[in-house]
């Protein structure tokens, strides 16, 4: 298991918006893929497939970073911020909808057998 943390950020354009919106998130991969801790950042856009048709917003980031202190830092960073700010939360922003999730792949409670086995060697 790791400490990975996998983001996925989903956004909805605004009617017309698409591919604006798609060309600005675009333009946010080059800093980030340089930050410390960034294992994977790629926007996406929805395609058509007969084996794949669910719901979905049409624009996603798919995102690995190397723990949770490395993500964080990424969202706290003030190109990031601004983007939210002026794309997703201002009245003329391009985003009309947004969903960002974070995943780990560590089941809940990993550590917990570990854990209540030290206690018990301790005792």
């Amino acid at each position: 298991m790791s400490k990975k943390v996998y983001c996925v950020a989903q956004f909805l354009p605004k009617p017309g918006k698409e591919a604006e919106l798609f060309a600005v998130l675009q333009a946010l991969e080059p800093n980030t893929q340089r930050e410390d801790g960034c294992l994977q950042y790629l926007v996406t856009r929805q395609i058509a497939s007969p084996f794949a048709e669910g719901e979905s917003y049409p624009i996603v980031f798919n995102e690995i970073w190397q723990d949770m202190a490395a993500f964080e830092a990424h969202c706290q960073r003030r190109e990031i911020q601004q983007f939210f700010e002026t794309q997703c939360v201002a009245e003329d922003g391009l985003a009309a909808k947004w969903n960002v999730c974070v995943y780990s792949d560590e089941p809940e409670n990993y550590d917990a057998a570990e854990i209540r086995d030290a206690a018990e060697i301790a005792a």
